[in-house]
């Protein structure tokens, strides 16, 4: 006989209920659909955002003019 694994819970990152981690689960890792749309309307809406890195010191500084337009050419 083979033995099915243990069930593994989480708990929803929306309303904090279990949720099941298997492959079974399609709103994994949320509890239900309704929980998933939420997190996605969220995400959408920008409420979630995945903040910038910090701009390397010799990035374009938009007081400087550079990056708006072309600089024009020197005449020698």
């Amino acid at each position: 006989m083979s033995q099915k694994p243990p069930l593994r819970s989480l708990r929803c990152p929306h309303c904090g209920k279990p949720a099941i981690a298997t492959a079974d689960n399609a709103f994994r890792p949320f509890c239900s659909e309704r929980c998933k749309l939420i997190d996605l309307g969220a995400w959408l809406g920008e409420a979630h955002r995945i903040s910038l890195a910090t701009p390397p010191d010799d990035a374009l500084d938009p007081s400087d003019g550079e990056g708006l337009a072309p600089k024009p050419a020197e005449s020698q």
